[in-house]
């Protein structure tokens, strides 16, 4: 990997490129001082073998945290899936300094700013996608992903090389690429769960077949 393409691994603090993003982080570092209010970086070790993509962080939970999924409803669920399936290990407790811990896994989003209403537009998640792009070149050990929800398996799917019409969104899904395989999960949001979109059983399955396929992985 080049010095140009690891220095585009994660956007910096004040990323100038998409500018409705750039207007809400500045209306939202006066109205919330305290709120991390910056691009959130990825969380957990380059070398691991699964990467998690998600939407984008959530205004008061990783826009206000600095940590992926920390602080809201989606971090609950995912990190107490991924802790019963050996992805994690500590007490997650909705802080960036609870001590909680990603085993063999990293998370990112597709979009690294908070957007109005969760709602990036397709330019947005376009800008942003040579920081992804970058973040799976950056992982050396990758074998896995999961992309949770159809915006972040579509971006995963143009940043490794192919298209979108050739890999179809749908929950339980699975694709090959050539040295990664992709898992589809509706996304763990307190609105799918609530309204019976993705169940909790749902849920692990996905990551019961992910921590499964690792087993034929030498």
């Amino acid at each position: 990997m080049s010095e140009t393409t690891a220095e585009l691994a994660e956007p910096g603090r004040d990323c100038p490129l998409c500018p409705r993003l750039v207007a809400f982080r500045k209306a939202n570092r006066k109205q919330y001082p305290s709120y991390f209010n910056a691009p959130v970086p990825s969380f957990g070790p380059a070398g691991a073998r699964l990467l998690i993509v998600g939407l984008a962080p959530g205004l008061h939970g990783a826009n206000q945290t600095g940590r992926p999924f920390t602080g809201d409803y989606a971090g609950d669920l995912l990190y107490a899936t991924l802790k019963e399936f050996g992805f994690a290990k500590g007490d997650y407790k909705e802080r960036a300094d609870d001590g909680f811990e990603l085993v063999d896994t990293r998370i990112a989003n597709a979009v690294h700013c908070v957007p109005p209403e969760n709602k990036p537009t397709n330019e947005e998640i376009k800008t942003c996608r040579i920081f992804l792009t970058s973040a799976l070149n950056e992982m050396p050990n990758l074998k896995r992903v999961v992309a949770l929800g159809k915006i972040a398996h579509d971006s995963v799917v143009v940043a490794l090389g192919s298209k979108m019409a050739r890999h179809k969104f749908g929950h339980g899904m699975i694709h090959d690429f050539e040295k990664v395989r992709l898992f589809d999960s509706y996304h763990c949001s307190r609105y799918n769960t609530n309204t019976g979109v993705l169940t909790t059983e749902m849920f692990r399955e996905v990551f019961a077949n992910v921590r499964a396929s690792f087993g034929a992985i030498a």
